[in-house]
C-alpha cells in the first residue's frame, strides 16, 4: 500500500501540504479533488518520484508498476496505434527481440521470445491498442495516421490511450475527461470500473467521479482530508461538517431566517399550510448541498436578456457541413424563446456543425436559415479561447465592450468569476486554460444574450466553477443549446434532448441513461447468426409500445414548455415582490430604531411619535399584503411545477 506520513510539500514559498497523512490500499479507486493551486498535480509528481517531499515520509511498494497520463502533447511521426503500443514497454522489447532473432535465424531464441510474448499477453496487444483507440473516439481509418497529424485535444486522447495500455498496479490520471466528448467519457468510465489496480484520479466531472471512485481525498488547508464514498457522499458529509461552523454560514442563515419568517406566518392558515410545509422541505433540501459550496470563489448569474416574441432561429430543409462535405441532411430545427436543449450523438456526427450553423459561422449547403428580431447570440466553444487578446486583461476585455461602465461595476462583475484585485488587470497570456475559459464566459454573460450556444463549456473548469455555471444556467431566462460531456450540467440545465446521428437531427425520447443504452446498441456490431428469432406479435407489441411512449413523452414536453411560459411571469412577479418586501423590512427596521429611542416619547415629540407609529402601521400592513400575494404566487408556481 501507499503511505504518506507527516509529509510537507512546498512550491517556492507556498506550502501545499503540511503534516499530511494518507493511506491508499491496493485496489482502491480514489478521487483527488481540491481548488486550483492546492497541490493535486504536485501530489501526482510526488508519487511518480519527479519531486521529493520537503519533510516526512512517502512509501510506495518497489514492485508496483505505475502508469500515468502524460500532460504534454504527443509529438511523434509514428502511427497512433504504434504510439499506444509504446505504453507497454515489455511487449515492445519482446517484439524487438523477436525481430532480431528472426533476422539472425536463431530459432531457439525465437521460440523463447514467443513464449515471453505469450506470457505478457502480447499476441493480442495490437488488437487491444486499437480497441482503446476506438473507445476514445478514433475511427479505424485514423489508427494508422501519424501522431503529429492530430490536433492538440486528440493527442491528449492518445496520451490517455497509452496510459491505459500500460500494465500497471497503480494508475494516475490527471483530468482524463478534459478533451473527451460524452461518448468517450461513458466508455472510459466503464473501462475504469473494471480496472483491477489502484486508481487515483484528478477530475472535475462529478458524475464521472461518482461512478468510478469509492473514496475521496480533498486537498484543503494544506491537509489531505479523506472521505469514504463517492463525490456526492463527500458533498453531503462536508456540508454537515461546515454546518457546524456558524461563521461559514452567516450569509445563508440570514436568508434562512427570512424564509422561516414566511413559513411561521402562514403555517397556521389552513389554506396555506401545505405550501408552508413545502417551503420547509425545500429549505431542508437546499441546505443539504449549499454548505459544501459556501466558500466557492464564484458567484454570478445571467442578467435578464432582451425580450424575443418569435422564433430566435429557424433552420428548414437544410443540408449542413463544411465546404463540399455534407454532414447533416434535411435538418429542421426551430429555437423558440425559453427552449433548453442538450445535443447528444456520437463523436463526429455533427453536433458542433449544427451549433456552427446556428451561429452563422457556417454557411448552409442548402436550405433556409431565418433569424428572429432582437436576437443576441452568446457562443462558447474551446477554439474561442484562442481568439482572446492575450495582451489584454480580463478588465480590458469587458471595458472594450462597455467603455461607459465604471471601473467598480466591471471589478464587481469580474469578482464573481474570481478575478479580484491585480488579477483582473493582468494580461491573460499567462492564464491557465481554466482562467481563460472563465474570461470567455464572463464576456458572454456581460453581453446579455437571449440565445446561448455552449460547446463543451466545462473543459478546464474546476468543480466549483462548474457548480456556479450550472446554478447560473438554471436561472438563465433565454434559449439554451448545450453540447457537454458533463452529465451533471446537462441533467440540471436542459429540458429536452436532440440526437444528432446518421446524418439527421431528431428529438430524443429519453434521458441520459437511455442515451447510454442507445450508444451500446449503436456501437454493437450485428451478428446475423446470433440474432434470436422474435415472434411477429412481440415485434408488433414493441412497436406499439414505442409509439405510445413517444407520444406520451412528446405530450409531456409540450406540457412542460407550456408550464415554463406560464412560470416566467410568475417568477418575475415573485422576485419583484421579494425586493419590495425587503425594502419595506429595511424601512420598518429604521422606524423601530427611532421608536427604541426614549426621547421620542417626550411631550415635545408627540407629533413625531404619532407620525412614526402611523408609518409603522402602514409599512407592516404593506408587508403583510405583499407576503400574502407572494404566497399566492408561490402556490401557483408549485401547481405549475
Amino acid at each position: 500500500m501507499i503511505t504518506l506520513s507527516n509529509v510537507e510539500l512546498r512550491r517556492g514559498i507556498k506550502v501545499l501540504l503540511e503534516d499530511a497523512e494518507l493511506v491508499v490500499h491496493p485496489g482502491q479507486h480514489i478521487g483527488i479533488i481540491g481548488g486550483n493551486g492546492t497541490g493535486k498535480s504536485s501530489l501526482f509528481k510526488l508519487l511518480l518520484g519527479q519531486i521529493a517531499p520537503d519533510a516526512g515520509d512517502l512509501f510506495i511498494p518497489s514492485t508496483w508498476r505505475i502508469a500515468h497520463m502524460v500532460q504534454e502533447l504527443a509529438n511523434s511521426e509514428h502511427s497512433a496505434v504504434d504510439y499506444v503500443l509504446d505504453g507497454d514497454p515489455q511487449v515492445r522489447a519482446i517484439e524487438k527481440a523477436i525481430a532480431k532473432a528472426t533476422l539472425d535465424e536463431d530459432n531457439d531464441r525465437l521460440a523463447l521470445e514467443y513464449e515471453k510474448l505469450d506470457a505478457a499477453n502480447g499476441f493480442d496487444a495490437h488488437y487491444r491498442a486499437e480497441q482503446l483507440l476506438h473507445g476514445l473516439g478514433f475511427t479505424q481509418a485514423e489508427v494508422n495516421r501519424p501522431v503529429n497529424s492530430f490536433s492538440g485535444g486528440w493527442r491528449i486522447r492518445l496520451n490517455l490511450a497509452q496510459a491505459l495500455m500500460s500494465p500497471s498496479d497503480l494508475m494516475l490520471l490527471d483530468e482524463p475527461t478534459n478533451h473527451l466528448d460524452l461518448d468517450a467519457t461513458l466508455w472510459l468510465e466503464q473501462w475504469l470500473k473494471t480496472y483491477p489496480g489502484t486508481l487515483l484520479i484528478i477530475s472535475h466531472d462529478r458524475d464521472f467521479i461518482d461512478n468510478v471512485v469509492e473514496r475521496i481525498v480533498h486537498l484543503e488547508h494544506q491537509k489531505t482530508n479523506c472521505y469514504k464514498g463517492n463525490y456526492s457522499t463527500f458533498e453531503r458529509v462536508r456540508s454537515e461538517r461546515l454546518a457546524l461552523q456558524q461563521a461559514s454560514f452567516e450569509k445563508q442563515q440570514k436568508r434562512r431566517k427570512e424564509v422561516e419568517g414566511f413559513i411561521a406566518r402562514f403555517r397556521a392558515k389552513a389554506s396555506k399550510a401545505k405550501q408552508a410545509q413545502s417551503r420547509v422541505k425545500e429549505l431542508q433540501r437546499m441546505e443539504d448541498i449549499a454548505p459544501a459550496h459556501i466558500d466557492s470563489p464564484f458567484n454570478f448569474d445571467f442578467p435578464s436578456p432582451k425580450k424575443a416574441h418569435s422564433a430566435l432561429v429557424n433552420i428548414s430543409q437544410a443540408d449542413l457541413g463544411y465546404g463540399d462535405k455534407k454532414i447533416l441532411k434535411q435538418v429542421n430545427f426551430d429555437l423558440q424563446p425559453g427552449t433548453r436543449i442538450g445535443l447528444l450523438g456520437p463523436n463526429g456526427a455533427g453536433k458542433s456543425t449544427l451549433i456552427g450553423s446556428l451561429t452563422g459561422d457556417l454557411d448552409l449547403l442548402d436550405g433556409k436559415r431565418v433569424y428572429g428580431e432582437n436576437i443576441k447570440v452568446g457562443y462558447f466553444a474551446q477554439h474561442q479561447l484562442e481568439v482572446l487578446d492575450l495582451q489584454a486583461s480580463a478588465f480590458l476585455h469587458i471595458q472594450r465592450i462597455s467603455p461607459k461602465s465604471t471601473e467598480q461595476e466591471i471589478r464587481n462583475f469580474l469578482g464573481g468569476f474570481d478575478f479580484h484585485g491585480d488579477k483582473a488587470l493582468e494580461p491573460i497570456k499567462d492564464f491557465s486554460g481554466g482562467e481563460k475559459a472563465r474570461v470567455a464566459l464572463a464576456i458572454i454573460v456581460w453581453h446579455k444574450p437571449n440565445l446561448l450556444l455552449l460547446d463543451e463549456p466545462t473543459n478546464h473548469l474546476d468543480l466549483e466553477m462548474r457548480q456556479a455555471l450550472t446554478m447560473a444556467l438554471q436561472g438563465y431566462e433565454g434559449a439554451l443549446v448545450v453540447i457537454s460531456h458533463d452529465r451533471h450540467l446537462l441533467r440540471n440545465t436542459v429540458d429536452e434532448f436532440y440526437l444528432v446521428a446518421n446524418g439527421s437531427v431528431d428529438e430524443f425520447d429519453g434521458d441520459l441513461n437511455d442515451y447510454q443504452q442507445w450508444l451500446k446498441n449503436y456501437n454493437r456490431v450485428p451478428d446475423a447468426a446470433a440474432q434470436p428469432i422474435i415472434a411477429e406479435t412481440a415485434v408488433e407489441n414493441s412497436e406499439v409500445k414505442e409509439v405510445l411512449n413517444s407520444a406520451e413523452k412528446k405530450l409531456q414536453r409540450q406540457q412542460s414548455a407550456e408550464a415554463r411560459k406560464k412560470l416566467s411571469p410568475l417568477t418575475k412577479k415573485s422576485k419583484k415582490l421579494e425586493n419590495e418586501i425587503e425594502k419595506f423590512q429595511k424601512q420598518l427596521a429604521e422606524i423601530e430604531v427611532l421608536l427604541a429611542d426614549v426621547e421620542i416619547y417626550s411631550d415635545s415629540n408627540k407629533a413625531q411619535l404619532k407620525e412614526q407609529l402611523d408609518i409603522q402601521a402602514s409599512v407592516k400592513k404593506s408587508i403583510a399584503e405583499k407576503e400574502e400575494t407572494w404566497f399566492d404566487i408561490q402556490q401557483e408556481i408549485e401547481q405549475l411545477s
